[in-house]
């Protein structure tokens, strides 16, 4: 193999002035990946209405655009570790947008979640490559000072994307603008990019992308996903299908196993994986993940549809969420950083995270909105403390020629957790609401004609008789917090995976240092 060679500004060189350029563009390319998720959370219902679609597939708009984004983010964050960050980076935005604009001129619901998967590709890349950049940048123990920003601008999309959808949709503009408005965005981030963002470019001859890797557990997993949205609906849980599915799925991991464990360049590299905080902190990952992506996405549903609230109003109702988040991660940041502790504030916001849940798990139609706000500060408190942090602890252990795949192998799991966690959580709902509804009409003398809960009937409310609305309201409201305490339930695995987390002491460094030099650290933050 030919010796690498390099091109560009060293990283450890960067200048403050610098950095803050180049974040400035990494930033705007994040805000632009995640308001696009939380602009069409608020505004799904009124989007899967005006297609007539059922709540499976309001499920599966969310679920498709996160499968394709945990396949492709190890695909993405090897790739970095071979060619251009930037370069890389811009793919990432470009393949997002495409995604968006053919999302925003959907006709009926298929289409919609065809776009949405094929916009996934891109925002698995966005996620996984800002995470990268940053830490060929930063050494770990300042990271923990400009993770604030991060955490500064996931509230800001949390909050700005509900708004933004919720007054579109209430606008003369439509829903689709939801899904075009961050076009023009994108283009001043890869403007802003070009201009800033240069890191080293490692060139290795002879290497190989593990493609079948990434296709056995993108298969694998999307098996798993598909049995859970229609068992016990379409087939009962003791069936046929049921045995194929799941036995199909286990037999795709475990080639994938195989595969990683013998292919030269693995997208999800084992050797990585095996060491303690590592898997500890993928298992966290995964567990905040599942919480998180899977109890966050249904309470734009739960305020418009459980509360009757405008998209506008729903969107307001989110900012308990984003305050939580930008108040935290500014916060532990800026503890972490000056005194180079890291996994205090994971086990702290892991708990909270539970707690936070918790509280949701208690809500109904009638719950005051001063209470549900609480809990989702709490949420959001939760995920600040936690999750950029944990990617932060696996970067600590990995060589700067490395910490691509590290940095993915995160982002993969935690978006993992948030695919399997949507679906999982939305067929729990769509059974919930199916029966409910179902047995109220009965005893209100009314047929079946709403029992059938994935139907136009209980998502389209404009065209039911005001009484009926009602029955779904209250179904919606009631049946949202048994799927919190699930993810209160998982949340759990988060707080016991972060308390096993070896404490060590962030590098000052880019790259590690020799490694008698970081044991002595760790030796003297143990005492």
């Amino acid at each position: 193999m030919s010796a690498p060679s390099t091109t560009g500004i060293r990283p450890g060189a960067m200048s403050h002035r610098q950095i803050m350029e180049a974040l400035s563009g990494l930033l705007l390319v994040l805000f632009v990946a995640m308001a696009s998720s939380t602009i069409v959370s608020t505004a799904l219902p009124t989007i899967i209405g005006a297609l007539d679609g059922s709540q499976t597939q309001y499920t599966w708009v969310v679920t498709a655009t996160l499968l394709t984004a945990t396949a492709s983010t190890p695909i993405w964050g090897k790739l970095a570790d071979l060619y251009s960050k930037k370069l890389l980076v811009q793919i990432s935005i470009v393949v997002f947008v495409l995604g968006s604009i053919v999302a925003g001129f959907s006709q009926t619901a298929g289409q919609l979640i065809a776009a949405r998967a094929f916009q996934g590709l891109g925002m698995g890349g966005v996620q996984a490559l800002v995470q990268v950049a940053i830490a060929a940048m930063i050494p770990p123990r300042e990271r923990g000072r400009y993770n604030g920003y991060l955490g500064g601008v996931m509230a800001l999309a949390t909050v700005g994307g509900p708004l933004i959808g919720g007054l579109i949709v209430d606008s003369d503009l439509g829903w689709r603008w939801c899904f075009f408005i961050g076009a023009p965005i994108a283009v001043v981030a890869l403007v802003v990019l070009q201009k800033t963002l240069n890191l080293e470019v490692i060139r290795r001859a002879n290497v190989k992308i593990d493609y079948l890797g990434a296709a056995l557990i993108a298969a694998g997993v999307s098996v798993l996903l598909i049995w859970v949205s229609f068992v016990d609906g379409s087939f009962a849980w003791l069936s046929w299908q049921t045995y194929a599915m799941v036995g199909g799925a286990l037999v795709l991991l475990a080639a994938a196993v195989w595969t990683e464990k013998r292919v030269a360049e693995p997208v999800v590299p084992l050797d990585i994986v095996a060491k303690r905080n590592t898997a500890l902190a993928i298992l966290a990952s995964l567990a905040v993940g599942m919480a998180m992506f899977g109890g966050a996405v249904f309470l734009g549903q739960y305020f418009q549809i459980g509360r009757g609230y405008s998209p506008t109003e729903a969107g307001l109702l989110t900012i308990p969420m984003m305050g939580g988040i930008l108040i935290s991660s500014t916060i532990s940041g800026r503890l972490i950083t000056k005194y180079g502790k890291i996994k205090p504030y994971i086990v702290a916001g892991t708990i909270v995270l539970v707690v936070g849940f918790a509280g949701l798990s208690f809500l109904d139609h009638d719950t005051p909105l001063w209470y549900v706000g609480a809990s989702m500060f709490l949420v959001g408190a939760g995920v600040g403390m936690s999750m950029q942090n944990l990617v932060l602890t696996v970067q600590n252990t990995v060589a700067l020629k490395d910490i691509g795949a590290a940095s993915s192998t995160v982002a993969f799991f935690r978006s993992l957790g948030g695919t399997i966690g949507v679906s999982v959580l939305g067929a729990v709902l769509a059974r919930r609401v199916t029966e409910q509804i179902t047995s109220d009409l009965a005893n209100a003398g009314a047929s079946g004609g709403g029992s059938s809960g994935g139907s136009v009937s209980t998502l389209n409310l404009s065209a039911l008789p005001e009484a009926i609305q009602h029955i779904v309201r209250a179904a919606y409201g009631d049946a949202t917090g048994h799927i919190f305490l699930i993810s209160a339930a998982v949340a759990v695995i988060g707080v016991l995976a972060a308390a096993f987390l070896k404490p060590i002491a962030l590098r000052t460094t880019v790259d590690v240092d020799a490694p008698a030099t970081e044991a002595k650290k760790e030796e003297a933050l143990a005492r």
